[in-house]
């Protein structure tokens, strides 16, 4: 079986939300502004609340507050759908673009362009940022993309050997892991086992799980695969077939 990227998407981002926790384990993530306007898709926005906080947000430090991480959400064909994350105000915020392209390092960089517009209220900025990036067609590999003054990147090619320190993810997951866990983790999933990662950091958490699925290279995994899985579906770990699966730890 071959890749679980799709080809060919119609546009370069699904969505961007801007989503708010209220800080209290009774209440759900709500979405406070996204992009298009129209987007109507309510049960993946339902989903998307819910995987921007995938921890108990009291257990969460201030000093996780700016950190990039990755969830992935599969489509009825079985395709990947990747939601980019950054956690801003105090980890009460999450700002998540949702797209089949698994541009890590453009859309992280993206993020945080966005996190700065809103934060000194640019509102015509960070609109005509989304709306040039939404309409972009999507660019083949190499080429360079300005979006605006601040907003330039060259399109990566994910067809491509991951190497460091180009892949963002595999560079971290060798920063973070030792050899003797990267093989055994390497072997396991070479058996198809079930696999639970473990990190308190979320940014580390998706960038192993992400990084250890890249040295499949080239081959593909086939299986339930979860960067980062909510407190609320922890249940998933009990699941009998073979499994990727991280999980943040306080």
């Amino acid at each position: 079986m071959g890749s679980r990227i799709k080809d060919s998407p119609e546009t370069t981002f699904e969505v961007y939300v801007e989503v708010m926790h209220p800080g209290t384990t009774t209440s759900d993530p709500e979405v406070r502004r996204q992009f298009p306007e129209d987007y109507i898709d309510q049960e993946t926005l339902q989903t998307l609340t819910k995987f921007c906080f995938p921890f108990y947000v009291d257990s969460l430090t201030v000093s996780q507050v700016g950190q990039n991480f990755t969830f992935v959400l599969t489509d009825i064909d079985g395709k990947q759908r990747f939601g980019f994350c950054r956690l801003s105000s105090g980890a009460r915020s999450c700002f998540c673009i949702l797209s089949y392209l698994p541009w890590f390092e453009v859309f992280y960089k993206l993020l945080n362009i966005l996190a700065d517009y809103t934060a000194k209220g640019q509102d015509n900025q960070w609109k005509e940022l989304l709306e040039t990036l939404h309409t972009l067609p999507v660019p083949e590999p190499g080429v360079p993309v300005h979006l605006s003054v601040h907003s330039y990147f060259t399109v990566p090619d994910i067809r491509e050997l991951p190497s460091i320190p180009e892949n963002r993810n595999l560079t971290e997951y060798f920063v973070a892991v030792d050899v003797n866990n990267m093989l055994h983790l390497y072997a396991s999933m070479l058996y198809e086992r079930r696999i639970i990662i473990c990190c308190s950091k979320l940014s580390t958490l998706t960038a192993c799980v992400h990084g250890s699925a890249a040295m499949l290279y080239p081959m593909y995994w086939q299986h339930v695969y979860i960067p980062v899985l909510p407190q609320h579906l922890i249940d998933y770990c009990c699941a009998p077939m073979p499994y990727l699966i991280g999980v943040h730890s306080r």
